[in-house]
Parts: structure tokens; sequence; C-alpha cells
């Protein structure tokens, strides 16, 4: 990795958790852009899928609160409707142009209960394609399943050595890794449980990203939050939330590291927000405490949008407000104010 490359990274990866400010997930595959059209009665097609996320990248004032986006691969080599690639439109408002590379999730062979996350193939020259396309960062996502039985120790190790192959790759190609190792919170365990295999899930990934020499300083970690299950009668506060996962962060992520940006992980807009600015309010970090969401963003700007250019500027000043919403978060000084003033 030369040098260049090496500072080039850090000012990206510094910049992407600069204060006050979180990354947008706009990274849905085609099967999941489409459930998310099919419950707002719009059809999936290219050009909707264009115009919507056209609508997310030129709110205006995005950049205020919006460091980067996460992209799909389609959508990185798309135009606005005057022809300005995304690139160029993100870029104006001085949001960082990333892309997910990752190719999904299958069962794991001879473990049917685990996952294990697949696109390593040609992953090197895609890495080269998307650099040149304008891309400056990435992300890969692993899914772990928690269960009576699971996640087994092969599920850990396998998507931790994916994990640590695609954070060399990015970095060779110079582009700032976001490792993303999402502990589900579908299920009945409890908040002790799901602390359990997080800390497990966050000790193979970083061995894993030693063994492959990955610097440390130019890459995000992009977990989950530590919580009961969706399913669990246990009930827990937002205070005892952030101190689970802020003692399981401490315990595996070096300091080294410049940011962790939280996936929201099907938790509400609100209860993203709010789980974020806890963590924030106990003080002093060794990273940046920021966002990475997709849903708890998007959410209320597509249920505004519905396919009809009319809405744009109100599905826009819904994204704006959830935007604003985690900026304020980010330095613990989110409140139930800021949700009755969307101005």
């Amino acid at each position: 990795m030369a040098d260049m490359n090496k500072s080039e990274m850090q000012m990206t990866a510094r910049a992407l958790v600069a204060p006050g400010k979180g990354i947008l997930a706009a990274d849905e595959s085609l099967p999941t852009i489409e459930k998310r059209f099919k419950a707002i009665q719009v059809a999936a097609t290219e050009e909707n899928r264009r115009a919507y996320r056209e609508m997310l990248f030129t709110a205006p004032g995005l950049g205020a609160y919006i460091s980067g986006v996460i992209l799909f691969d389609e959508t990185l080599r798309q135009r606005g409707t005057d022809g300005t690639s995304f690139v160029e439109i993100l870029g104006k408002q001085k949001i960082i142009p990333g892309i997910k590379v990752d190719k999904g999730t299958k069962a794991l062979a001879g473990f049917p209960e685990d996952n294990i996350t697949e696109g390593l193939d040609g992953l090197r020259e895609r890495f080269a394609e998307y650099a040149k396309l304008g891309a400056r960062f990435s992300k890969w996502r692993a899914v772990i399943n928690v269960g009576p039985n699971i996640p087994g120790r092969t599920c850990l190790e396998s998507n931790a050595e994916a994990l640590g192959r695609f954070a060399a790759l990015s970095q060779e190609a110079g582009l700032v890794p976001i490792v993303e190792p999402e502990v589900l919170m579908d299920g009945e365990h409890t908040i002790e449980r799901h602390f359990e295999v997080t800390d497990g899930a966050l000790e193979n990934v970083f061995n894993a990203l030693r063994r492959h020499k990955v610097q440390f300083e130019a890459m995000l970690l992009k977990p989950n939050m530590v919580l009961p299950g969706k399913s669990s009668p246990q009930q827990v506060n937002n205070e005892e939330i952030a101190h689970a996962t802020l003692t399981c962060m401490l315990r595996n992520v070096p300091a080294a590291v410049p940011g962790i940006v939280f996936l929201s992980g099907g938790q509400s807009d609100v209860q993203a927000t709010e789980r974020l600015d806890a963590m924030n309010k106990r003080g002093k970090a060794p990273w940046e405490l920021g966002f990475s969401y997709g849903r708890a963003l998007q959410a209320p700007a597509l249920a505004a949008w519905r396919g009809k250019p009319e809405n744009v500027s109100a599905a826009q000043a819904a994204l704006l407000h959830r935007a604003r919403c985690n900026g304020a978060a980010r330095s613990g000084s989110y409140g139930p104010e800021l949700e009755k003033s969307p101005s």
C-alpha cells in the first residue's frame, strides 16, 4: 500500500465520521428495493429506482448531515435527469460516494442455519473498476443469526476471514473498507446473549483483520447495537443498550479505528436515533460514534415520495429531518423536541 494511498484513505475515513455527520446506506439490492417499493405500490423499474435515488441525493443541504452514501453497483453507474452522474451530484454536496461489494448471503455448507457472504471472486478487478467510477470507500456485510445453538465457530471464523480478505483488497485498491459484521436482532434472545455473540463475532473479525494486515487507521467498523431479540419479552431501556454496546466495543475495537458507524438493523427510525444519542451522551469514546443507516433514514422519505414527482420536496424534507436528528445524536444533543421541529 503506497504512502499516498494510506494518507488519502485515512483522510477519507476521518471525513466519513466528521462531527455531526453520518452515512446514508442506499445500497439495497434489487430484491430488497423491490420489496420496499411494493410496500408503497410502486413498480421497481430501473427508472423508478433511479428517480428515487436522485430524490435522495439531491435533497438540498443533505451534505450538512451526511458525509457519505453507500451505493449499489447499478446506482454507482446511474445519472440524474440532467445527465449528471450520481457521483458528481454527491460531490456537489461534498458527500463521499461508496460502494457495496458483497453479493449477498447463502447458507453455509454443512451448517444450514448459519450464513456466509459471497462475492470475493473477481473482487480485485471490481475494485479497480469502482475506483475509476469514483468510489472512495466500500462495504461488505456478514450476517450472523442468533439461536440456541447458533452461530457456530465455523460461521464466525468463515465470515471473519471473508471480511479480512475484503478489507485487505479494498485498501490495496485505495478504498476505505467499512467492515460490517451484523449480528441480527431477529429472535427471542436476551441482551446478554446478543452481547455474547457480538463479542465473539468482533473478536474473530479483528483477529482476521490483523492476519490480513489491514490498516486500522484507514477503515471503519459498522456493527449492530447490542439489543434483545425482536421477539424477546425482555425489557431494556436506551441507557442499558448504550452501556452493553459500548462495553462490547471497548473489549474488541482498537482505538486506532477512526470510527464506529452503527447500523439500524430493523430498529425504528426514532429508536436508532435515541440509542445513538444515548451512547454519545455517555462521554468520550476512543472512536467517533456515528451512524450508517438505511431504513432508519429512508423510511419516512420513501413513504412521503410514493413514486410521484409532486412529492419530491416533501420526501426530501422527511429525509433531511431524520438526517438532522441523527446529526444531533452524534454529539448527544438529540431530544424529543427535535422531532417536533422538522425544519
